[in-house]
This record gives C-alpha cells, structure tokens and sequence, in this order.
C-alpha cells in the first residue's frame, strides 16, 4: 500500500487532503469560541442579552450599581463608574464616565468593557442602544422596591460569579428588617413624619418611592404620600401638616443642612420644632437602591420610635 503522502497519489488527491488537514487544524479553534463567546440572560427589564462566560471589565451606569458590585466583592471588575459614584471611599480612583443620566458614550467606549451595568429609571435609553450597536452588552436592573433591591443583588451576584456573597447580604438585610419590623409593630403610635429632601425648593416623597417605605417600615405616617412621586411643598403648606418628625435630606452638606435646620427652628408651632424632632439624614441612604437602604431604615425607625430602642439595663 502506498502511503498517504506518496509520490505516485494525484495532485487532486494531494489538495484534498491539505484541505482536510487545514479543517482538522481550524476545527478545534472555531469550536473553542463557541463555548467561551457568551451566555444569554434576562435582564430586569426582560430583555436577553448575551454576556461574556469569563466577565472581566464592567462600566457601572449608575453610583447605586457601583456601591452594590463592591458589596459583592467584585470591585476588581470595574473600569469605569459614574460621576456621583462616591461610596465605598474607594471609588474615588475609578475612571469617571459622565453622569448617569448624562454619560459620556466615547469615554465608555475607550474603556473597552465586555458589560455595561445600567439602571432603567435614569440611564437614556438613546446611549443604551448605541452601546448595543457598538458590541457592547448593557444589562439593565429596574428595583422599585426594598424586595427588589434583594432581588437585583441576588441577580447580580448571580451575574457576577458572587452567589455566596449576595446570599450572605440578602440574608443580613432581611434579618435586620424583620427585627425592625417586630419592634415598631410593640408601638401603636404612628408619629407623623414629614422627609424633606433638598433645599430649595421643599420636595417631598410619595408613596411609589424607597423614602415612603421606609417611613412605613419605621412605623411613621408618610405626610407626602400619594401618586406625585416628588410633590413640592411652600413652607407655609409643611406647617400645615403640622409634621411631629422633619426629617431633612440633600445632596448638599455641612453648613446647608444645619441653616435650614435653624430655618425652620423659628417655627414653635411645628410640633417637630417644639419636640427638638429635627434629623439630617445622608441622602445617599435613603434614595439608592443598595444594601445600605437598611443602614437608613434603622437610623428612621431609631428617630420615629427612640423608645424601642432604649438598651434594657
């Protein structure tokens, strides 16, 4: 029998069995990228994406994303944040992409992430797409809710190869919630509670938001409730309500929280100012979907109902 390479086979014969070589060469290649190009997932908004197996560079869209991808232990994977992203301290080396409702498509983009993290409530949607379009997938969360914000760290955790680690969180948060819950439900009183969140103007929060269930949870009655998320308020409108408990919140600091404190001093009538019931609270606690949600239900339900807390001797 002759060889396969033996000098009386044809030419036909010969390129035959240099294309079969060179597939048998390619084959293992092509098979290899397959496997390790991408997963589909649902996001929170119900779209499917399809994300890297081995996710190694991720812009987060949002400071609420941000503060969630370092809960998870998982802070070596970001390349970019945005502008407000400012917790844990941490964050203050990370490369800056525009804020995240104004974000800067090219500084993404030089980034060269294999993911974008976005948030359906602020992300435009126009940048989205153009991310999409660019090969770059955007996975979108979308919690309305304490129970979402368990649920989008569960997913994320998921996500980013941290199941253990969001289960760990998810569990704490829980348990802390539940003790909150067991200690107001002693107290029949619920004290009125009036959040007022920035300066000027006076805008408060309605119903569909993290602030009134967190008044809620604490055992207050939300003064804004009702279908206006952020309704505003003249001053002479918050003394109508005659608020037992002004809670007072802004992205602004130092000086600014303490003269609309000494603002509304003036006002005896307030029961809130009669009773010295006026708290400053650090805003980034009460309006970001993140663990630290329940650092703010404690801190609330501590200022509705200090009795429950008292330490027994």
């Amino acid at each position: 029998m002759h060889s396969m390479l033996s000098h009386n086979e044809k030419p036909h014969d010969r390129r035959l069995l240099v294309q079969r070589c060179a597939l048998f060469l390619i084959l293992p290649t092509v098979v290899f990228v397959q496997q390790s190009a991408a997963l589909t997932v649902t996001d929170e908004v119900g779209r499917q994406i399809n994300v890297p197996d081995n996710i190694k560079r991720i812009v987060s869209l949002a400071p609420s994303i941000t503060e969630v991808i370092f809960a998870l232990g998982k802070e070596d994977l970001l390349t970019g944040i945005t502008q407000f992203s400012d917790y844990p301290p941490e964050t203050r080396d990370l490369p800056r992409v525009g804020s995240y409702v104004h974000l800067d498509l090219e500084k993404i983009v030089a980034l060269k992430p294999d993911l974008c993290i976005g948030i359906k409530d602020g992300n435009p949607i126009a940048v989205v797409q153009k991310l999409e379009r660019l090969g770059i997938p955007v996975y979108a969360i979308d919690p309305r809710d304490i129970n979402g914000v368990l649920e989008t760290i569960t997913k994320l955790g998921h996500l980013l190869g941290a199941d253990k680690k969001a289960k760990s969180i998810v569990s704490d948060m829980r348990s802390r919630m539940q003790r909150v819950k067991l200690l107001v439900a002693k107290s029949p009183h619920k004290p009125r509670v009036f959040f007022q969140i920035g300066v000027s103007p006076i805008v408060s929060a309605g119903t569909k938001t993290y602030i009134h269930e967190l008044i809620t949870l604490a055992g207050g009655k939300n003064l804004a409730e009702g279908p206006v998320p952020y309704p505003r308020y003249s001053r002479e409108q918050v003394l109508g309500l005659s608020p037992d408990i002004l809670i007072i919140t802004s992205m602004a600091r130092g000086a600014s929280f303490e003269r609309v404190k000494e603002q509304w001093s003036q006002w005896q009538t307030m029961p809130a100012v009669r009773n010295d019931r006026i708290v400053l609270m650090d805003s980034n606690l009460c309006d970001r979907p993140t663990p630290r949600l329940i650092d703010a239900l404690e801190i609330i339900s501590k200022t509705i109902h200090p009795e429950l807390f008292k330490k027994r001797p």
